[in-house]
């Protein structure tokens, strides 16, 4: 088959077209034939060696290795004790992640644990598909349900998202982006008010998914624009997380995607919960996303698809940004 392989760390032109031998299922697993594979960020930290990332929270990897965790397309093949999927299904799914960076999803066919697959409806396309799980897996264990026990390695205190409903307000950092456009959706279907903050270019877009209020954060601070929340979720993330705080209301919540330096004594004067998780796959929560895009109440936005042997232009596309929604890789015809 056709694989896109890692043979050393890089920029985006170290991905490399190998033909390489179909991986064979293991117990619990699948064989896929892949249709398409999502990028997401973790992709190119992986193709660049994960600079600057701690040891202790590198996953084992080794090269050659074929980058990608989204996954859309037919089952070929099942494990014995794999009751649940059969020949010709059509799945997708977040692959051995965390706990894994070789996913394999860039590639023609790709060997995936049951357990973290879902269903595609018929209705849903496989770019779609390609484009739901890491990202609105993200989505929806931060904002609806964790659906795990698995400590996070950013910090101590268990992350439990707060209840969403009328008469609650969330703002979204960087609602264009993969994880943005979801949870902004997600937050709606839940009954909240939703401030969406991005570039000016993208305030048509995020009024279309449901935004009740835009900031353009190139106009103005978002920090110094809104008050009175009582969540952020921020999936920009990172040092800069911290502004946020005078964005919310006395016992208001901050979930930085990547998660930021905090003082705890802050947090605890001002009455804010700061909390973050790590996503993890779950093919059924997986199914229930799914389900709210076959409904039309959750919309996929592409950025742009690219073919498999393509994969370099589709990170050089990745690493120049202010992405709406997300990219994906077409392995065979959907």
């Amino acid at each position: 088959m056709k694989a896109i392989r890692l043979h050393e760390y890089g920029g985006p032109g170290v991905l490399r077209l190998d033909e390489v031998p179909v991986p064979e299922p293991g117990p619990g697993e699948v064989l896929v034939r892949v249709h398409a594979a999502g990028l997401n960020p973790p992709d190119w930290y992986v193709r660049e060696g994960m600079p600057g990332v701690p040891e202790e929270f590198r996953p084992p990897f080794a090269l050659p290795l074929v980058p990608g965790t989204d996954v859309s397309g037919t089952v070929a093949a099942a494990a014995p004790d794999v009751p649940g999927f059969a020949v010709g299904d059509e799945v997708c799914g977040l692959l051995r992640f965390p706990d894994s960076l070789q996913g394999g999803a860039y590639a023609e066919y790709v060997t995936a644990p049951a357990a973290d697959l879902a269903r595609k409806p018929s209705g849903v396309s496989h770019v779609d598909a390609a484009a739901l799980p890491m990202s609105g897996l993200t989505a929806w264990q931060f904002l609806i349900d964790l659906g795990h026990d698995h400590p996070s390695p950013f910090q101590e205190a268990r992350h439990r998202p707060a209840a969403l409903g009328t008469g609650t307000t969330v703002l979204v950092n960087g609602a264009a982006g993969g994880v943005g456009h979801l949870g902004l959706q997600l937050a709606k279907w839940r009954g909240a008010r939703v401030v969406a903050v991005a570039s000016g270019p993208h305030e048509a877009f995020l009024r279309e998914l449901g935004a009740d209020a835009f900031v353009d954060y190139t106009a103005q601070p978002p920090e110094e624009a809104v008050r009175d929340l009582d969540l952020v979720l921020d999936t920009v993330g990172g040092p800069h997380s911290r502004r946020f705080l005078r964005t919310l209301k006395r016992g208001g919540s901050l979930y930085p995607v990547y998660f930021g330096e905090f003082d705890e004594a802050e947090n605890a004067r001002l009455g804010i919960t700061v909390t973050g998780t790590q996503v993890r796959s779950n093919g059924a929560q997986l199914a229930e996303l799914l389900g709210l895009v076959e409904a039309g109440t959750l919309r996929l936005a592409i950025e742009g698809t690219f073919p498999l042997a393509d994969a370099p232009a589709a990170h050089e596309r990745a690493a120049r940004g202010h992405l709406r929604g997300k990219i994906v890789l077409t392995v065979t015809e959907d």
